[in-house]
Formats: structure tokens, sequence, C-alpha cells
């Protein structure tokens, strides 16, 4: 039975604040190549591992959440994409290629299996886009805007952190559903993508707007019908004071509030009463019922031009502590994936 060396990032211990990358470690373990026997896991080669905001509430001692805390001193789980090499289970063999959670590490052994989702493999189709356009941020953008939003042709979209894992596949549904799409990011590169590559109607860099609500105003003359939140805090009071009578908010995340332990409050929550808005926090998770649906109709939206798909990879799993701590303060373009191997 052969044992190799297995490198592994490690949550050194909670934290309060902004992630920073001496939160994290690299350690090498070692690791026997085999799935052992009655134990119905399976041993896989991770290839892509999905940085996401949501870990970082991960990174705290709070068991109230929807999800458990990392485990200090363990490897950091997320979402990953890999190959495996050997199972003691009867749905998976080796060869095959998964999405799902596994660990920041060169080699897992995955015991929850429920949780995996095998991938047909598509010469067209990047593995790595099932951590992302394929995966929980396009389902994501899915659910949260069919579901959430209850878009009609012709009403005017807002999305925040538009170019983002999540956003930048709203703004393109909202645009084949006729919609009117206008985002926010935070850098000129970010707004050119926006407007010259993902098809938004307009966009603007929300750091060179010293009056937010001025800015909505300037973009939407009769107001907001549908808001994708991904951002929380200041856009979002912002956000509310310019919504249309009976706008809907979808409240996907609030990155802008991931690095405060005291985060300040929404000032404009009447607006919810005046003009009857509804406003809702979802998880993806809350439709998997859906989720064939959205696999097909995204995938052929894919495959025939309609959508595309902006992606930022850095290379070796001793670059995820950095590639996550970037997401805070917006150093990704797009979905932001580590290779850690190429099959």
């Amino acid at each position: 039975m052969a044992t190799v060396k297995n490198g592994q990032v490690v949550l050194k211990g909670y934290i309060e604040g902004a992630p920073k990358k001496d939160d994290m470690e690299m350690k090498i373990g070692t690791v026997e190549l085999k799935a052992p026997k009655g134990s119905g896991a399976l041993l896989v080669k991770n290839l892509y591992l999905s940085c996401d905001p949501y870990m970082r509430a991960r990174m705290r001692n709070f068991h109230g959440s929807y999800i458990q805390p990392f485990v200090p001193g363990q490897p950091i789980e997320g979402f990953g994409v890999a190959k495996v090499l050997d199972s003691d289970n009867p749905n998976f063999k080796p060869g095959d290629f998964i999405s799902g959670f596994t660990c920041w590490e060169e080699y897992s052994l995955i015991h929850n299996t429920s949780q995996l989702r095998k991938i047909q493999p598509d010469d067209s189709i990047p593995l790595s886009y099932h951590l992302g356009l394929l995966g929980m941020p396009g389902f994501t953008a899915y659910a949260g805007f069919y579901e959430i939003c209850s878009p009609k042709k012709g009403e005017c979209v807002f999305v925040s952190a538009a170019s983002g894992a999540v956003g930048q596949l709203v703004g393109q549904l909202a645009k084949l559903h006729g919609c009117y799409v206008v985002g926010s990011a935070g850098s000129s590169q970010k707004v050119d993508l926006l407007k010259n590559k993902l098809g938004f109607d307009e966009a603007f860099n929300y750091k060179e707007e010293t009056d937010l609500d001025a800015a909505l105003k300037r973009y939407f003359p009769q107001g907001i019908d549908i808001y994708f939140d991904n951002v929380g805090g200041a856009m979002l009071d912002a956000a509310l004071l310019n919504m249309q009578v009976h706008g809907r908010i979808a409240v996907c995340g609030m990155v802008s509030l991931h690095s405060y332990s005291d985060p300040k409050g929404i000032h404009n929550l009447f607006c919810l009463v005046t003009k009857r808005i509804k406003m809702q926090g979802f998880l993806q998770s809350d439709y998997m019922h859906k989720f064939p649906q959205f696999l097909e109709h995204v995938t052929d939206s894919y495959k025939q031009g309609k959508i595309v798909y902006i992606e930022d990879m850095t290379e070796g799993l001793e670059t995820a502590p950095a590639a996550f701590v970037g997401l805070f303060s917006g150093k990704n373009i797009g979905k932001q994936v580590v290779c850690v191997a190429r099959e």
C-alpha cells in the first residue's frame, strides 16, 4: 500500500477581523493511497479548490450558523473538484471526477459521499467551472435570481460585487431575461469587464463614488426593481432608498462586513414598509431540487455563447491562503480558484 506526502493548508486558530495569510499555515502530512475497507469512503486527488467568502465565518468559534466552524490544527474544508483514486463506495469508481466538500490538501479521504456530485467531463467546459459557473456560486445566482427575485421582462436590476463569482452570472441571467442591468465593482478594470465582456448595460466603480445614493439615482432614475445584494453595508442602505414599490432584494452575502467584529447597522430599513419591499436572505442548498434544471439551463447557455464566465486561478496549494485573503480586498477578478494539480 503506497504512502505519499500530503501537503495541507491548516487553520492555526480562530480569528477576529479580516483574515490574514498568517492565520493559515502549510503542513506536510502523509496519506495512504487507499480507501479503507468497510469505510464507504473515497480517496481522491484534489485538482481545484474554491475560495469563497462564506469560509471566513467558519474561522471563528461560532456554532449557531448553518455550517460548523473549521477545526484549528486541521486542514481547511471547502468546495473542490477531485479525481477518485480509490473507492470503497459502489457509487464511485477510480477515475471518476467529483465535486463537493473536500479539504485543502493534495489528497483527501472523503467519508461523507452523499454531498458529492459526479462530473461528466466535457471538453467544452473546464473542470474548474464546476466550482463556479456550474457549481455552488452559479447555482446561488440562479436560485437567488429566479426563486427570490421573481424577475419580469423589462425590470431594472442592480447587482453589487457584480464581477465576482455570483454577481457576474446574476447579471447575465438578468440580461437574458430581458432586464436592464447595472453592476457595481471595485476597479475600473472590473467595470470595463462588466460592460464589455459580461454584457451589463451600465456599471460603476463604487470606490469612486462619494455618494452611493446619488450614484444609484443616476443609473436608476425610475428606481430599482431587483437588488441582488452581495455586499451589505452602505450599498444596501443606498439601495433601500432607491427601490421601487414592491421591489425585491435577494440577500446573498455581506462581504463588506466580514472584516468587522462590530459591524454598523442599516439605517434605511423603514423603506421596507413604505415601499412594500420583499427582502429575503437565502442559501442555495434550500433549492437543490432545482439543481438539474439549473445545470441544463446554464450549460446550454454557455455552449451557445449566451453566457461567459471569468475565472481567477492561482497555481499551487501554497497559493491558497493569499488567494483566499485577497477576496476581502477585491484582488480577484472573477471566480477565485486554486489549482492544486491537473489530473
